[in-house]
């Protein structure tokens, strides 16, 4: 039964994290050369990452990446953007509290790893190549990562403060494990 209540807990959580992803896309948002910067997506990202894990911040970026697309509002540089950096911010949470580390939701801010390093590398020399994206082919990859991490960036530190204001409230990680 306690199992039950926390599954149900966390795809709640899951579903809101997709719809508030999903309805921020078109208020803040700015071109990028050939792809769109969310910022809302990383705050989305930490948010994922710090109360479910990095599988379910895998999975919600995911969907909302999806939804975008289908919806228009979205490029498919949303897969390699948002999945990576959730997952980054999931692990290092983890680790952190493995280790016990005073303040794990520090682990916010490890967010542009996931996106800019990880994601901006397989975006500019993986997905642009293979959809035919020429304007993209050839851009330095520091130039790209600039880029991003002027969106990932600000989006953290959005995360982390929604973060702890939610950690005040006595809304964390356990509240969606019990």
């Amino acid at each position: 039964m306690i199992r039950e209540k926390s599954i149900v807990r966390q795809v709640s959580l899951a579903a809101m994290l997709i719809a508030l992803g999903v309805i921020l896309a078109p208020m803040l948002w700015f071109p990028f050369l050939t792809t769109k910067a969310y910022p809302g997506q990383h705050a989305i990202n930490v948010l994922a990452g710090v109360l479910l894990g990095p599988l379910w911040a895998a999975f919600i970026a995911f969907c909302i990446g999806v939804i975008r697309m289908g919806l228009g509002i979205g490029t498919i540089y949303s897969m390699p953007g948002g999945i990576p950096g959730g997952v980054v911010v999931g692990i290092f949470y983890y680790l952190f509290k493995k280790f016990k580390i005073k303040y794990p939701e520090i682990a916010a801010f490890t967010e542009p790893i996931g996106t800019v390093i990880i994601g901006g590398t397989l975006a500019l020399f993986l997905v642009a190549p293979l959809i035919g994206d020429v304007r993209l082919i050839g851009i330095p990859l520091l130039i790209f990562w600039t880029g991003w991490a002027i969106s990932s960036i600000p989006g953290c530190i959005m995360g982390f403060v929604l973060v702890e204001a939610l950690k005040l409230a006595g809304i964390t990680r356990e509240t969606f494990r019990e």
